[in-house]
């Protein structure tokens, strides 16, 4: 190494983001994933074992993926190679793997080849590389914040082992604030620093499980304070706003739709505002939302309050009108309504149910007394003929036969005895009672 080198390495090592400097050396400094790398752990085993199988490391910003991939490179004997699927293009992933075979073939060592956002690669790039996992040219690491069942390719995704690394926990966090603030070499020790009891709570909150975010706030405090101790404001200024683990197009928004969902679902107003905040806070579409709501007024209530659909359109139209913010107390409003609201799915069901019928059974043509006869030819093939005028019955209540014969007899529709379905199930336990009563007129008219 010359001294330009040397010198360089300083330089990152002293003048490098305080993340980057205190990022974990071996497993014993690894703090965090006990899962993964406590000492009865598998993975953990194999790493010092030296027999690791390719990996797709899957988790959150900042809960220590590329650490975890740069431990494994000192702690085992293969050659590494990092990439990055933002600049790496198939000839960078080919070449890097031809020259993995050849090392393999010449010296007898592995390859780890390193790629950080894996799930931006393309289809054809995954692909230049997956002949080389296939044969163990490589040992694949992957690293990526997107759930790999979607953005990495089954071939691929089926010759490596998904690792999921979960959110820091708080007592993670605490511990690699404190190792920061204390060590004097590679952290904050030499400036003699305190951390205020309420500032460390904070840092933690804002961090939302990211100690890359919690250690980069750290710094920024630390060279901003005016006095030995770090304040909670002086943790304020540094981080301006807490740190988001939340992607519009990613797991997190669907994630988070769905817990809205089941929380209207379950009629918790208080869990669906939350949830509802949280979307639009993190810059979720608004007109989604609204669309979303729609759909849940009809899946989950339904006719047992027809007034649900017509307020969550209402908050659709809304946000079309003001936008947000001032669009999200509408949201809000129909949120509440619709968590609130006498709950029944009959709607859905019945929806399901004639849906499997119209998939999967034969689709008769409709009856010719169904049909309508504009025209002299359909009068006389049969169109209209022996249709009953309903409004003609008593009660204006249909006493024929509106399905295609071989589904005659078939109920859909079964509403429930909740919120205005109530009174649905009996107006529809009349109809059918009419019916039933004037079947035996209707089995004689056939005959004849």
């Amino acid at each position: 190494m010359d001294l330009f080198e040397a010198r360089r390495r300083e330089l990152l090592r002293t003048q490098s983001p305080l993340a980057e400097r205190m990022r974990p050396q071996s497993l014993e400094e690894f703090v965090g994933q006990d899962h993964l790398t406590g000492p009865r752990a598998l993975l953990r085993r194999l790493i010092e074992r030296d027999q690791l199988r390719s990996l797709i490391l899957w988790g959150p910003p900042g809960s220590g993926k590329t650490t975890l991939a740069r431990i494994i490179a000192r702690t085992t004997r293969a050659h590494f190679v990092a990439l990055s699927a933002v600049t790496a293009g198939v000839a960078d992933l080919r070449r890097e793997a031809a020259e993995a075979r050849e090392r393999l073939g010449m010296h007898g060592q592995r390859t780890i080849v390193f790629i950080d956002e894996i799930h931006r690669l393309n289809r054809a790039q995954q692909d230049a590389i997956l002949p080389y996992v296939e044969d163990g040219s490589i040992i694949l690491i992957g690293a990526t914040t997107e759930n790999p069942s979607f953005t990495v390719n089954a071939p691929l995704l089926s010759r490596a082992r998904v690792i999921v690394l979960e959110p820091l926990s708080d007592d993670a966090l605490r511990a690699i604030i404190q190792r920061a603030l204390t060590d004097p070499d590679r952290g904050l020790g030499s400036l003699g620093l305190q951390l205020d009891p309420e500032a460390c709570d904070l840092l933690i909150r804002l961090a939302n499980g990211d100690a890359r975010f919690a250690l980069n706030t750290l710094e920024l405090a630390a060279l901003g304070a005016t006095g030995s101790t770090i304040t909670a404001q002086d943790i304020r200024e540094a981080a301006m706003r807490r740190a988001a683990v939340y992607d519009r197009a990613g797991d997190a928004h669907y994630d988070t739709i769905s817990a809205l969902h089941k929380s209207i679902r379950g009629s918790d107003p208080d869990a669906a505002l939350y949830w509802l905040a949280r979307m639009i806070e993190n810059g979720d579409d608004p007109l989604y939302i609204a669309r979303r709501l729609i759909r849940m007024a009809s899946e989950d209530i339904g006719l047992a309050d027809p007034a649900a659909l017509l307020i969550a359109v209402g908050a659709y139209h809304a946000v079309q009108m003001v936008g947000l913010p001032e669009a999200a107390l509408a949201l809000a409003e129909v949120a509440v309504y619709l968590a609130l609201a006498p709950k029944s799915n009959a709607l859905y069901r019945a929806y399901t149910a004639a849906q499997q019928d119209v998939l999967e059974a034969p689709n008769d043509p409709v009856p010719l007394y169904l049909r309508n006869a504009p025209t002299r030819l359909m009068r006389e093939l049969g169109y209209g003929r022996d249709y009953r005028y309903a409004h003609d019955e008593p009660d204006a209540i249909g006493i024929q036969e509106y399905l295609p014969p071989r589904l005659q007899g078939r109920r859909y529709y079964q509403p429930t005895d909740r919120g205005t379905e109530k009174h649905l199930a009996q107006r529809l336990a009349q109809i059918l009672a009419r019916r039933a009563q004037a079947q035996p007129r209707r089995d004689q008219e056939e005959e004849r």
